[in-house]
């Protein structure tokens, strides 16, 4: 089997319970990624081996589209062989050029969600009501599903990783820390970095130690963010890293980004400070205690914008640092 999702790490993460549903009947999984979610398909229990190939009509850096780009697409397909593919997509992505390629590398069966008319390039034509919020792991579980494979018995269908995790000890202190994670890779999803410094410092005031994460191109915003009052830990750890530092977190406090999926698949609650741009109810941290905070009916609702289209960013802007705190004592308690 391949399964296919390549596009950000937290969606990759949310395609868990599909990947566990493939695995409990394939002799064999590998997982197509691109190169943002690749570390967090490595993460995923059932996957057997991750390719990456860089999606042009997915990717915000798309490559060109060569007959070499799609080549090396092709090689990997053969290589890995699949008897059957489920391409995995969000409601405002095609599943059908991938699934093109799919078949000239000549996998037979194909799975799919389509609201386009494909012809042969799918097997398993999956239709769906985009009206609906429904959470992006049960959309793309039912993919699965369509295509035959269900998940096994005990298998409540929650986001996972593989485990053991990392150890991170010795950079945490022992567990029950509240991580505050600052960056996202969407500009229009982040709370203000004063925001989250003045929150740091008033989790501290309120008896919590603090562990702030970031990614090593995020040092600067991670150190800012941390200030006096947290233990700044930007760029210090692998995604398998973080992952253990959020398993052994009391909360996280993260905008909709991987981390805070990252955070669900290790059954952490989340202070989710979400920005309207996608549903929340599509993309709000999966089956772990959350708290949302942010303006769910700001002008910017659902027009997927990377960078806020409204001046002063209210959506979360209007979000005060007391609110976090409040929101991580509900969640401790």
């Amino acid at each position: 089997m391949l399964v296919a999702r390549t596009d950000n790490a937290g969606d990759v993460l949310l395609a868990g319970p599909a990947v566990r549903a493939v695995a409990a009947s394939a002799a064999h999984v590998t997982f197509l990624a691109g190169p943002h979610g690749r570390a967090a398909a490595g993460l995923l229990p059932g996957v057997d081996e991750v390719a990456e190939w860089r999606t042009p009509w997915i990717d915000p850096a798309a490559p060109a589209v060569t007959p070499g780009h799609a080549r090396a697409l092709l090689d990997l397909v053969a290589a890995a062989r699949p008897d059957e593919a489920l391409i995995l997509t969000s409601f405002h992505q095609s599943a059908l050029p991938l699934a093109l390629l799919l078949r000239l590398a000549g996998v037979a069966r194909i799975a799919a969600i389509s609201q386009d008319f494909p012809g042969a390039l799918l097997d398993v034509r999956v239709r769906v009501d985009e009206e609906r919020d429904v959470p992006e792991a049960e959309r793309m579980l039912a993919v699965a599903e369509a295509a035959g494979f269900a998940l096994p018995p005990g298998d409540d269908g929650a986001l996972a990783v593989r485990r053991p995790l990392p150890a991170v000890a010795h950079l945490t202190g022992p567990p029950g820390y509240v991580v505050v994670h600052p960056g996202a890779s969407v500009p229009a999803r982040t709370w203000p970095a004063e925001r989250h410094r003045d929150a740091v410092a008033e989790l501290a005031g309120d008896g919590h130690r603090v562990v702030v994460t970031g990614t090593a191109a995020e040092r600067d915003l991670t150190a800012y963010v941390a200030g006096r009052d947290g233990l700044d830990l930007g760029g210090r750890s692998t995604f398998a890293g973080l992952a253990a530092v959020l398993d052994g977190a009391a909360a996280l406090v993260s905008g909709n980004t991987g981390p805070a999926h990252l955070a669900a698949a290790v059954g952490t609650p989340v202070v989710s400070l979400f920005s309207p741009v996608v549903p929340a109810g599509r993309w709000a941290p999966y089956r772990v205690p959350c708290v949302v905070l942010g303006d769910q009916h700001a002008p910017c609702r659902a027009t997927r914008a990377r960078v806020c289209p409204v001046p002063g960013h209210p959506c979360l802007a209007s979000v005060g640092p007391e609110e976090v705190v409040k929101a991580v004592r509900e969640l401790i308690a």
